[in-house]
């Protein structure tokens, strides 16, 4: 698997082509995509929100890195990603920026399909999706998600953010590792004064295919008994979490960003571990 880590040496992407697919939240600007084959290994690389007037000025490939390193620290199952300084080509127009990039996880014989395709393929007559997630097996990998989706304000968990592995070989079905983090964390903010402002508690409506538009209400659809007992954050994972980010962003976003893990972190402990 691809090591978690940042490589500021500028390399030379200019040969990627990029899918100009436009993001399924409607969110303005695209988020583009490419991929390479590399010593038999599929690459894929993801730019951070792009429009053809401003260029690129998101920072959702830095949130997948912090995510990243986030579920590494509670011992979750996660695709990993390196974030890399690039020089790459758009719309005849050279851009230098930092991009993701991520391995295939699929091994041979694996194929995919969006759990909203499959649950409406599979599903029993009246079965709702958290059942048919529990007859599957997958209950516990959904409450896990839930609980992620929550602490970083995921705002993009639709059914296709959420994919079936089956094996052709073994006939193995299940879920693949927790990917897409992007737009979450202060990725809707442009300015330090808009981070500033950011509430870390605000109950920001949120797209989940398995829940409500509500990460707290989410968080309550888990019962007590079942709350995932994930690794206990300390204050002092804040310095692995934004290791060799400094100057990428401004300080501002990596303290908001901080406060919004740490702060609901803390709540959902309160929830685990209280009352």
């Amino acid at each position: 698997m691809i090591e978690t880590k940042v490589i500021r040496k500028l390399q030379d992407l200019t040969y990627l082509t990029w899918d100009k697919t436009r993001h399924s939240s409607g969110t303005a600007g695209s988020y583009l995509k490419s991929y390479e084959i590399e010593n038999n290994k599929k690459l894929y690389y993801k730019l951070s929100c792009y429009d053809s007037l401003r260029g690129i000025t998101g920072h959702e490939c830095v949130n997948e890195i912090i995510v990243d390193r986030l579920l590494s620290i509670m011992g979750l199952r996660h695709l990993n990603y390196q974030l890399l300084n690039a020089r790459i080509v758009l719309d005849d127009k050279e851009y230098e920026t930092y991009l993701c990039v991520s391995e295939d996880y699929k091994n041979a014989g694996d194929s995919k399909t969006a759990l909203d395709d499959y649950y409406d393929m599979e599903k029993n007559e009246g079965e709702s999706i958290l059942d048919f997630c529990e007859r599957m097996g997958w209950i516990d990998y959904i409450y896990e998600m839930l609980v992620v989706d929550f602490l970083i304000i995921n705002r993009d968990r639709h059914g296709a953010n959420i994919e079936v592995i089956r094996n052709k070989y073994t006939g193995d079905i299940g879920l693949a590792p927790l990917f897409d983090h992007g737009l979450s964390l202060v990725y809707s903010c442009g300015t330090e004064k808009e981070v500033e402002e950011f509430d870390s508690m605000r109950d920001i409506p949120v797209q989940c295919y398995v829940g409500s538009k509500s990460a707290y209400n989410n968080l309550n659809i888990i019962p007590k008994s079942k709350l995932p007992k994930l690794r206990r954050l300390d204050e002092n994972d804040r310095e692995y979490i934004f290791k060799d980010l400094q100057g990428i962003l401004p300080n501002t976003f990596y303290d908001k960003i901080w406060e919004i893990i740490w702060n609901r972190w803390k709540y959902y402990e309160d929830m685990c571990y209280k009352g």
